[in-house]
């Protein structure tokens, strides 16, 4: 059956249906341009055999988009009103599709709540089904979990919830989310660069991110006070990546405290994490980073390096 995407006229009908006033609060920014969706999903390179994972789903133009072209669809819904209304415009605009909603927070569910979403028909999973999933939680989300992330993120969380999701699901390949410009930048940022952060290094030890275009306003309802941008990242397989958990946290503590004070020397703004400017000094020499550099002179590799120094300082 044909998928019948949401124009103007119906993303405000189902929210007068269903009581919907956009708020600022949840960055409830719904699309209303079909031409849009097509083009996130195209962006996005999602595959019929793809596990997509869409954060946010809202009135579902998104969702309807994903579904045009995957036939397996998870959605993670904070709003409870909008959570028990998408499966049903699905059956209205999708005959014969449906979606799996996870009713709670993207920047806290587990890989015990999607498998517990998997095992049941669509809608939030109840306790007794997470209590069960949970024993093979690890499992799930290495084996079964989402293979794409797809996404318009509130502004003010996206981040957190990129890098909650890539820790939770190892078995992430693709993303692509549509955030404040302002934010795809900073992802995607290169060392040396004015905006150029914490946001950008923790992203990186997931994968490359790259700009992947730019998204107008008017194509939204409300219109949002900020420009838009897609944001895509080619996660790589844990094999692949820098090191195991216990790098990853010293690697991004290391991150926090050296971007924290980001006009000092890595030897003094490093000393919080330390025990001072000459163990942090001691420290970087044998990451063998120049103390004297900035945290926005150094790439990932450099950050593992000091990551590492930094758990073998601590066994020690």
């Amino acid at each position: 059956m044909t998928v019948q995407l949401l124009g103007p006229a119906q993303v405000r009908a189902l929210a007068e249906r269903h009581g919907v006033t956009p708020t600022k609060r949840l960055g409830q920014n719904f699309v209303i341009d079909a031409n849009t969706i097509r083009r996130i999903v195209a962006a996005a390179g999602v595959r019929g055999d793809d596990r997509v994972l869409e954060v946010g789903p809202g009135l579902g133009s998104l969702t309807l988009g994903l579904l045009e072209v995957a036939d397996d669809v998870t959605v993670v819904e904070l709003d409870p009103g909008l959570a028990s209304a998408l499966p049903g415009t699905i059956a209205e605009q999708a005959p014969g599709r449906s979606v799996r909603v996870i009713q709670g927070d993207a920047v806290k569910v587990t890989a015990a709540e999607w498998a517990a979403a998997r095992g049941g028909a669509s809608g939030a999973p109840g306790m007794d089904a997470v209590a069960h999933a949970a024993d093979s939680a690890a499992l799930t989300a290495v084996d079964d979990g989402p293979t794409a992330v797809v996404a318009n993120l509130p502004y003010n969380v996206a981040v957190p919830i990129m890098l909650h999701l890539l820790e939770t699901f190892p078995s992430i390949h693709r993303v692509l989310v549509m955030v404040q410009s302002e934010v795809a930048d900073r992802v995607a940022a290169a060392p040396g660069s004015k905006i150029y952060g914490v946001p950008s290094v923790k992203a990186a030890w997931y994968g490359p991110w790259r700009l992947a275009g730019s998204v107008g306003k008017h194509v939204f309802w409300p219109a949002p006070n900020v420009t838009s941008g897609l944001l895509a990242g080619d996660i790589r397989p844990v094999a692949d990546r820098p090191g195991d958990e216990a790098l990853r946290l010293s690697t991004f503590r290391a991150v926090d405290a050296a971007f924290a004070q980001r006009r000092k020397t890595l030897r003094q703004s490093l000393g919080a994490i330390a025990g001072g400017p000459k163990s942090a000094e001691t420290l970087l020499r044998a990451a063998e980073v120049e103390p004297g550099l900035r945290a926005e002179q150094l790439g990932l590799d450099e950050f593992v390096a000091i990551g590492r120094a930094l758990a073998t300082q601590e066994r020690h």
